[in-house]
């Protein structure tokens, strides 16, 4: 396949996964997320890998754009690299998540491919997370790749990302993620300050006195 064919492949995909979400679970999500705000919750994001790193820029947009107090489990690297080395990687999440008080009002999101398999031992510190989630009541969301793992099963709302070329499921899984979580904290229902250069058009194409008052 040549590199030509491959991009046209990998867009054509891409839009075809886009067509298969699910909008009802997309706006169980948002809903879910709408509730906690409402009630005074926090947010906790987490993932590892890719998932770690939208776990991150989403806590920075959700705390700046949509008015939440949220936080990236591993955003801390003192602590976390601490918690491995002291207690294990697969308690590590589920530990600070202790540590951080979660409880009845807050949520956590988790982005992940696999969604966690407990039987195989994989992802252990999301399912781990999401278990310590549970046991508290706090709400549960987050957008997987792959259908029944623990997110899947354990969540109050998650999205699905349809797999359509098996080989790059971790590829538009994270990529796809990156899209839903921005898509959620632009949604009417979670936005609450305008992003910088959408505020700069806006002013710039505002009738002349409509803004800043002269």
């Amino acid at each position: 396949m040549s590199d030509d064919s491959f991009t046209s492949a990998f867009i054509a995909e891409s839009i075809e996964i886009l067509r298969g979400l699910s909008v009802e679970e997309v706006d169980a999500a948002i809903a879910l997320l709408a509730q906690t705000r409402r009630r005074g919750g926090r947010v906790f994001f987490c993932g590892s890998g890719g998932g770690a790193g939208h776990a991150s820029h989403a806590t920075c947009d959700f705390r700046k754009l949509a008015g939440f107090e949220a936080y990236c489990v591993s955003d801390n690297v003192s602590e976390l690299t601490a918690r491995v080395n002291d207690d294990g990687w697969d308690s590590s999440y589920a530990n600070w998540l202790a540590g951080s008080r979660i409880n009845g009002k807050d949520c956590l999101v988790v982005f992940s491919v696999g969604g966690g398999d407990e039987e195989r031992g994989v992802s252990a510190n999301l399912v781990n997370a999401i278990h310590k989630a549970r046991e508290v009541g706090a709400s549960v969301t987050g957008v997987v790749g792959r259908d029944g793992g623990a997110l899947r099963r354990l969540a109050d709302a998650c999205i699905l990302v349809p797999t359509v070329i098996p080989s790059n499921v971790t590829a538009q899984t994270e990529s796809m993620q990156a899209l839903l979580w921005h898509l959620m904290v632009m949604h009417p229902d979670l936005l609450a300050a305008t992003p910088k250069w959408e505020s700069m058009e806006a002013a710039a194409s505002a009738p002349s006195g409509s803004i800043g008052g002269v």
